[in-house]
């Protein structure tokens, strides 16, 4: 057995290693952190951003084009104010939330209390808020899941067209890109682990 003593060259070993260890978690932590500064609230609660690339833009006008299509009697204004403030909110969210990349590390420190928020439903409660505060006429706000129940459960906002069934829906999913937001019809998931449902507690 090693008799470790202050001095001892095995303790002074012991403690550079445990220090570098500190240090490079530390930098690890720092190197993905998420920040965008180019967004604010205006007014309390409307997201701006002062510079968008030309893939955010893409994804707006996409975004409202989908959602224009989702029924006969869509708003396009209220289509294109959701598709703007879906590209926007996620990122003013993500600065709020101290964001760190990937999503699951995110979920490491929010679930080891080093973060308050950055789990997908509360991205997801965080992004309906946002959007109810429209008072929507021609949309209706839901609440998809995928896996409930299970250790890769997974949460996201879903708009539909007023009075449709949840599976016509887009899904709105800032966490899974750690606010750069990815949506998609919820039958059109890209990653196969995710099979949506409507949320029924």
């Amino acid at each position: 057995m090693l008799n470790i003593s202050n001095n001892s060259l095995e303790y002074k070993a012991i403690k550079l290693a445990l220090l570098l260890m500190f240090s490079l978690s530390l930098s690890l932590l720092n190197g993905c952190s998420v920040s965008y500064k180019n967004v604010k609230l205006e007014n309390g609660n409307r997201p701006v951003a002062r510079i968008l690339t030309n893939k955010q833009k893409r994804s707006i006008n996409g975004l409202a084009r989908a959602l224009l299509a989702l029924g006969p009697n869509t708003s396009k204004a209220e289509a294109d104010a959701i598709a703007y403030d879906a590209i926007v909110y996620p990122m003013i969210l993500a600065n709020q939330y101290n964001l760190v990349y990937p999503p699951q590390l995110q979920n490491i420190l929010v679930n080891g209390k080093r973060r308050d928020r950055g789990l997908c439903w509360q991205w997801a409660d965080d992004m309906t808020a946002h959007m109810k505060k429209k008072n929507l006429k021609t949309f209706d706000l839901l609440r998809g899941t995928a896996n409930r129940r299970l250790k890769n459960e997974h949460n996201s906002l879903v708009v539909v067209a007023k009075g449709a069934h949840f599976y016509s829906g887009i899904m709105l999913d800032p966490w899974r890109n750690s606010g750069d937001l990815y949506w998609e019809k919820v039958t059109n998931d890209e990653d196969p682990q995710y099979t949506w449902h409507e949320f029924v507690n």
